[in-house]
């Protein structure tokens, strides 16, 4: 199920729905007003035109918080088209951009996300580490076992956590060996009640 948050409609939100994708697109990209930029990127979402993609990856990298989640969300609904163009994103120079690449795979859901967001789970950037690995919990594929083992050991316990109940998904004898591993060297009481009910 594709997440389609409609956002508050900024002022001439009517003009903007009038506007075909070349003026959504100018309206993203050159608009100083945040609300315009993340409702032309809803409007862009629901055009289902390929045209769109580009400019919503762009939009990926916003100053804005609210813009950048609404483009991760009309990638997204626009699926499978946006997957190769997400792909090369989640390798861009601003985290920003690759933590929400990350999540719009994931929210694709579609077995060709799999190997970028694998690779993302070797970035240098936690946010984007967990944003893989919870873009891998839907897959539950068995490629993303080891690399999310190495997981069990980041630095941060929110990646260890996500690590922890993605593999608890995947399942299997070398998680579950992997899984009892990482408890006795866990200090983290959070991350350790995660473990425990995994591998139960």
């Amino acid at each position: 199920m594709v997440e389609t948050n409609v956002p508050e409609k900024p002022d001439g939100a009517d003009e903007l729905e009038k506007q075909g994708v070349e003026g959504l697109v100018f309206s993203l990209r050159d608009s100083t007003d945040p609300m315009v930029r993340q409702y032309a990127a809803y409007l862009l979402g629901k055009t289902q035109n390929p045209r769109a993609i580009q400019p919503l990856i762009e939009a990926l990298g916003d100053f804005d918080k609210s813009v950048r989640e609404q483009a991760t969300l009309a990638l997204s609904a626009l699926g499978k088209a946006a997957i190769e163009p997400l792909s090369a994103a989640i390798k861009e120079p601003r985290w920003e951009t690759r933590y929400r690449a990350a999540e719009a795979l994931g929210k694709i859901a579609d077995e060709k996300a799999v190997q970028p967001l694998i690779q993302a789970l070797n970035d240098t950037r936690d946010h984007v580490r967990y944003m893989a690995a919870k873009g891998l919990r839907e897959f539950r594929d068995s490629d993303a076992t080891e690399p999310l083992i190495i997981l069990l050991k980041d630095e941060n316990r929110y990646v260890r956590m996500m690590a922890v109940q993605v593999l608890g998904a995947v399942g299997g004898k070398n998680v579950h060996a992997a899984l009892k591993k990482a408890l006795k060297t866990e200090d983290d009481e959070k991350v350790k009640e995660a473990i425990t009910k995994a591998i139960k």
